[in-house]
């Protein structure tokens, strides 16, 4: 099959966790849909989201396993890509890499997740906290054996300390930046955290309509039902192996999904230092939609 690519990778991303080029091994077909976020921004999420909808009478598979998650280095790209070329229905994946640093083709589809960063940072910080030692410790000795140079970041116990720390080796400036240029382009759809909070199925209903999923209007109560949170947290081992990865598994994966515990930790000067990072890499209406969601530029 022709790899529908239109833009090759333009830049590496590369770390203990995650490679970007590990990209070059798959062939894009015309119709594949791209679950783009950055980290703790609704990923599973909108995994699940899109897997209800394509198989609106049961998914073929536990949803991490039907909707991989290509740059990490969990598991051998082989297999994913093996398991991949295998389906016959139509495909979905999960990124965490900036626009400029995965295959762009004009034949698929790109759902953008969004979230305040500082929320974002706040639900990484448990997300890391919560991962398994042996696994971290795996990862980078085989990143170094396959050439990645690997940064430290502090120690997780120094909110603060980690805090200056992702200011300027996190994605998430790079992702949301990247991915806003695109925002014009009729493949690419915007979804916002907080919108999926505030009314789930008015957001299912603009992802089904972006990717051409027809749903019967009486299957809607249900399909929206099976993708809340609760709803997610109850049926986890359809949603992934998160005890493989994480102490405490679903429930430490699948945290509260709250926003604003930032204000009881971030100092005012760390704050202004978010704002200014973001002043230099964001657009305004990128950073207004960024904290306040689609209302905040006017759009659904």
């Amino acid at each position: 099959m022709r790899n529908a690519v239109d833009r090759p990778i333009e830049r590496e991303y590369r770390s203990a966790i995650a490679d970007n080029l590990r990209w070059k091994l798959l062939t894009i077909r015309p119709g594949d849909i791209f679950v783009c976020t950055p980290p703790k921004c609704g990923t599973t999420w909108m995994q699940t989201i899109v897997s209800t909808l394509l198989f609106p009478d049961g998914a073929p598979g536990v949803v991490m396993q039907v909707s991989p998650w290509i740059d990490a280095r969990f598991n051998a790209i082989d297999d994913i890509r093996e398991r991949l070329e295998a389906q016959t229905f139509r495909r979905s994946m999960k990124t965490h890499t900036p626009a400029n640093g995965i295959p762009w083709s004009s034949s698929a589809f790109y759902i953008v997740v969004g979230r305040d960063g500082r929320d974002a940072f706040m639900s990484r910080l448990n997300h890391m906290r919560n991962m398994r030692p042996e696994v971290v410790e795996r990862l980078a000795a085989s990143a170094i054996e396959d050439g990645i140079d690997v940064q430290s970041p502090p120690p997780l116990e120094d909110e603060h300390e980690y805090f200056a720390w992702w200011l300027t080796n996190d994605y998430w400036f790079d992702h949301v930046a990247s991915f806003w240029s695109h925002r014009d382009e009729s493949n690419v759809l915007f979804v916002h955290y907080d919108d999926m909070k505030v009314d789930l199925g008015v957001q299912m209903r603009r992802v089904a309509a972006f990717i051409g999923v027809e749903i019967e209007e009486s299957q809607w109560p249900e399909l929206v039902e099976r993708c809340t949170f609760a709803a997610m947290k109850e049926r986890a081992a359809d949603i992934g192996d998160f005890d493989r990865l994480f102490a405490g598994g679903a429930d430490a994966f699948l945290y509260k999904a709250t926003n604003g515990r930032w204000r009881d930790l971030l100092t005012p000067a760390e704050l202004a230092a978010f704002d200014q990072r973001a002043a230099e890499t964001l657009p305004p209406d990128a950073l207004a939609w960024t904290k306040g969601g689609h209302s905040a530029v006017g759009g659904p």
